[in-house]
């Protein structure tokens, strides 16, 4: 088997001389290029290549989740195409990496090389779902690039946070936990227009329209992501199997938010976010988000800047991933 690995060499979590005891080691299985990447966007250029030139049977992305959607688009760019592209496969080697800890792989490089080779010798794959997003034809955003995404994005408050977290990082700080903690306190207290009453509408065909949204959510699997070891799920139905899930808040007072953030910290395959303050969308195959004002928006994790709207579609079976 022909098989491509992509790395990032700046991982959060996986030191230069483990990538190379990696490389070492699936390169005893497989017929394996390793490719590292230099610049964003990068390693979306490299799983592009690989299945655009038809000789590579499997990418692997060796990195975070930002890592992983660079690579997802590239085996995506021209759609999925009837199990004819390479198959994806993750080791995990950023901050959270809640894609590959989503498909049930360890959250340790070596041993989720260890299950990856496992998995390749007992030819055990899953095809499973993901999102799309595009631009809202006749909205300011139309013309802006179709993305797909794993596992979640974010327009709005969740957003915002990021792109604060992210500004940190571009400084030399380190991805933590307690960075994002602090980051969401400022983003609250400095966000106060948008506390009681948000700016941004769920759209849906045949369905009307819901106002006043301030955090919007949308999940492609859960968890939605993990605080430490602790999983944290924002949509507990949300699956590969099915279409998107969407989690959305139209107050965020401040016992709102405490209220809030307990039921993410408690929260379970069972049990989510709830109260008459949460809009809850299961299986959804298509919607769109629409804000009066520009708001931030992400996508796995990664801050795109800002958007008036963005349309969600749920694409099943959209891709195959060796777990």
């Amino acid at each position: 088997m022909r098989a491509l690995l992509v790395v990032n060499p700046v991982a959060t979590t996986t030191s230069a001389r483990t990538r190379d005891v990696l490389a070492h080691a699936l390169a005893s299985d497989l017929k394996l290029e390793v490719a590292a990447t230099e610049y964003r966007g990068h390693a979306r250029e490299l799983a592009r290549r690989a299945a655009e030139q038809g000789t590579t049977d499997l990418v692997i992305a060796l990195g975070g989740d930002g890592t992983v959607n660079e690579v997802v688009n590239g085996l995506l760019h021209h759609g999925p195409d009837g199990g004819r592209l390479p198959s994806l496969a993750v080791v995990p080697g950023g901050s959270t990496n809640v894609f590959a800890r989503a498909l049930g792989l360890p959250n340790d490089a070596v041993e989720a090389t260890g299950a990856l080779l496992g998995a390749l010798r007992d030819d055990s794959s899953r095809e499973i779902g993901l999102g799309l997003v595009t631009g809202t034809p006749g909205s300011a955003d139309a013309e802006i690039p179709a993305r797909w995404f794993t596992f979640c994005a974010g327009f709005g408050f969740d957003a915002g946070v990021i792109g604060r977290v992210e500004s940190h990082r571009e400084r030399g700080k380190r991805s933590t936990h307690s960075l994002y903690v602090r980051q969401a306190v400022r983003h609250f207290t400095d966000d106060r227009q948008q506390r009681h009453r948000g700016t941004i509408s769920l759209l849906r065909d045949g369905q009307a329209p819901v106002d006043g949204l301030v955090l919007t959510i949308v999940c492609n699997t859960a968890p939605w992501t993990f605080f430490g070891n602790r999983p944290i799920y924002a949509a507990p139905r949300a699956s590969f199997d099915t279409g998107l899930d969407l989690t959305a808040v139209t107050r965020l007072s401040s016992a709102a938010l405490a209220r809030f953030t307990t039921q993410l910290l408690s929260s379970s395959p069972e049990r989510g976010m709830s109260g008459k303050h949460v809009v809850s969308l299961h299986d959804e195959t298509s919607f769109t988000l629409q804000s009066q004002a520009p708001q931030p928006f992400q996508l796995d994790g990664d801050h795109l800047g800002l958007r008036t709207s963005v349309s969600f579609t749920g694409v099943r079976r959209a891709l195959r991933v060796i777990v």
